[in-house]
């Protein structure tokens, strides 16, 4: 029964893999490059061939020693799967093995296996749930998979097809991060835990806690046996780097790295020159030529660093996966690096914008890059992108929008900000004006009494979340953490604050006097340009708001998890839109001016679903093979936000143009 249930088990895995390759054509994938990196693995028979893990179950691949880069396979169902470990079968490259843990649940994870070079992805049923955060092949005998999970050390001797727990029943070694197999014997196996670390020799019977020389309580992120040498072992925790010449049986603190730069996440060592050695840190990369005695830090302080790889058969080439700048590579021994991302794009778009001056202008923005990430333009309709952030220090951008001067106004996690044209360089436009007006009674020489107002003003500056903005002629609306505000002179001067009680606004739009505007539970109407709000009722059961969308003709549609609603009256009665569209996890309603017409996104498909009958009947329209945040027409062809791969476009030969109006599929 119970091999049954394995048995199914995999064949509902595996075709969850294999849904990404048997989709329809994927749209083409226009940037920006770079993003996060999670992991790096090059082919033992064919070194050009490296894979990259990411943090939402992606491979890509390139076949020019990390030069240019595809998107290869999605590994689990969801988006929640970090890929942290990919082990080549150092006799058969076309045996791999993928390690994965969910960043939503600690009791999630799986090892994926392939046979043909990835091809075809299956999951091993005996380690499905796990949460496996480090995972090794033995050098000397290829069968032997070791790997480490939150709830214990796991070995297969056959290949990945069985499994057995080694390490003690009694739970003592867990939360494993980090595994190394003896180069030479796989019998011994070291683990780091998020407390120090322990070995076996003789293939888990029994354990050793090898912990002396080490400051107490260190998580140990990485630990590599010197090739050379196997009784040379090197081990990072957040307490600074160790090395052992005992097997482990004690360790000397290596100087020369600063504190702050301790959490080494990865040690790597050069596969011809034992002698070198490479740290991944959290302020860079650092390398050693004499085994680890001293070490000079070779890249950027500011780069995070999750893996290194070194070419086996030319050792001055290095590439660095690294968090949000992508991958970096070097061609003299990490002297220099420079980006290494073409075809790759691990982006959190946020925003996209046609420039309504110049036709072949698109602006984005970007969420969770830092001084990688702010503001990114093309000039070739998204061939090629530049950063345009100058004066942004590093803030995430949440909405981008364009005034009628040609202006760019970009609200960001710590308020507004304008880009003038002609300028590069980005401005605040944070002053908020609080009014506050004192009434008092005054007696009149008459004997009257007459109450007497006066009104002082005092300024502040915005300093929250600003989630969305509507750019209107005569005034503009900024929906912000802090509450809703409102601007008469373009940006200069805001006035503002929580609206009928309600205060995180995340979306806010306007047609005339029509003014819309939501939290992520409520919306709220205003018909005379938010001078007075009625609050209104989507449905009986709560719901959760992403953007509200107001058509020219006054309907008002908004998208939420729920799904999307409709009202054709002000706000007055709504009802839940089913008719060809999604009944839920609708992340997107827009009005597609140009052709009159309404287009939807979902979070569950990569469908484009289009109206053109004000919203009443919907239509399938292409399949873009990604999950879509947003849609935008741009010069006929449709533009998209994804959730994390950055900005995709319409192949423009595809028959279901955006020119082409609604259809089915």
């Amino acid at each position: 029964m119970k091999s049954a249930w394995l048995k199914s088990l995999t064949v509902l895995m595996l075709a969850s893999i294999c849904a990404f390759a048997a989709g329809t054509r994927q749209w083409t994938v226009l940037g920006p490059d770079g993003g996060d990196v999670r992991s790096l693995a090059y082919d033992p028979q064919n070194p050009n061939r490296i894979f990259l893990g990411t943090s939402t179950g992606v491979i890509f691949v390139s076949d020019d020693s990390g030069h240019n880069w595809s998107r290869f396979a999605k590994l689990g169902s969801g988006d929640d799967y970090v890929l942290d470990h990919i082990a080549f079968d150092p006799q058969n490259s076309r045996s791999i093995f993928v390690s994965a843990w969910s960043v939503q649940d600690q009791n999630a994870g799986d090892v994926f296996r392939t046979h043909n070079g990835g091809k075809d992805w299956e999951v091993l049923p005996a380690m499905h749930g796990k949460s496996v955060r480090a995972m090794a092949v033995s050098a000397s005998d290829s069968k032997v998979v070791v790997a480490g999970a939150l709830d214990g050390v796991y070995r297969s001797t056959d290949g990945g097809n069985a499994w057995q727990r080694i390490s003690p029943n009694d739970g003592i070694v867990k939360n494993i991060e980090s595994i190394a197999v003896d180069p030479k014997d796989p019998n011994v196996v070291y683990a780091g835990t998020w407390h120090l670390a322990w070995k076996t020799s003789d293939g888990g019977a029994n354990w050793q806690h090898i912990n002396k020389g080490m400051v107490d309580d260190s998580d140990v992120f990485s630990i590599i046996v010197s090739s050379a040498n196997p009784s040379e072992v090197f081990a990072s925790a957040c307490s600074g780097i160790y090395k052992s010449v005992s097997g482990g049986d004690q360790f000397e603190k290596i100087k020369g790295i600063p504190f702050t730069a301790r959490r080494t996440r990865v040690l790597k060592q050069d596969p011809s020159n034992p002698a070198i050695v490479y740290a991944g840190t959290t302020e860079g990369l650092w390398k050693s030529v004499d085994e680890g005695k001293n070490w000079k830090r070779v890249s950027n302080p500011e780069v995070v660093v999750n893996d290194v790889l070194i070419d086996p058969r030319n050792s001055q080439h290095v590439l660095l996966a690294t968090d949000r700048s992508g991958v970096l590579a070097s061609d003299d021994s990490a002297a220099t690096f420079t980006p290494s991302n073409h075809g790759y794009s691990h982006r959190y778009v946020s925003a996209i914008l046609a420039d309504s001056k110049e036709p072949n202008t698109l602006y984005i923005g970007l969420v969770n890059d830092r001084e990688f990430g702010g503001v990114f333009f093309s000039h070739d309709g998204g061939q090629n992108w530049l950063q345009k952030s100058s004066g942004l220090d590093g803030r995430d951008v949440f909405t981008l929008k364009q005034a009628s001067s040609g202006t760019l106004v970009a609200g960001t996690n710590r308020g507004v900000f304008e880009l003038v044209p002609g300028s590069s360089t980005w401005h605040p436009i944070n002053d908020v004006v609080i009014a506050k007006t004192v009434s008092r009674t005054v007696t009149l020489k008459s004997g009257k009494k007459k109450t007497v107002s006066s009104t002082t003003s005092t300024h502040s500056v915005l300093e929250d979340r600003v989630n969305d903005t509507d750019l209107g002629s005569t005034r503009w609306f900024a929906a912000t953490s802090s509450g809703l505000f409102t601007s008469k002179d373009h940006g200069k001067v805001w006035v503002g604050g929580p609206v009928a009680g309600e205060k995180d606004f995340v979306s806010v739009q306007a047609q005339g006097d029509l003014v819309v505007s939501a939290t992520r539970s409520a919306v709220l109407v205003s018909q005379d340009s938010g001078a007075a709000w009625q609050s209104a009722r989507l449905a009986s059961y709560p719901i959760n708001v992403r953007s509200v969308t107001v058509v020219p003709d006054g309907q008002i549609f908004v998208a939420t998890r729920e799904g999307a609603f409709h009202s054709p009256d002000f706000g007055k009665s709504w009802n839940h839109v089913m008719a060809g569209l999604p009944d839920k996890d609708i992340t997107s309603v827009a009005y597609d001016g140009s052709r009159r017409r309404l287009l939807a996104t979902s979070g569950q498909t990569g469908v484009v679903f289009e109206s053109t009958d004000g919203g009443s009947t919907w239509q399938r329209g292409p399949d873009s093979g990604y999950p879509l945040r947003r849609i935008s027409v741009v010069h006929g062809r449709y533009v998209a936000a994804t959730p994390f791969d950055g900005v995709i476009a319409q192949p423009e030969n595809e028959s279901q143009s955006a020119n082409a109006g609604g259809g089915s599929n």
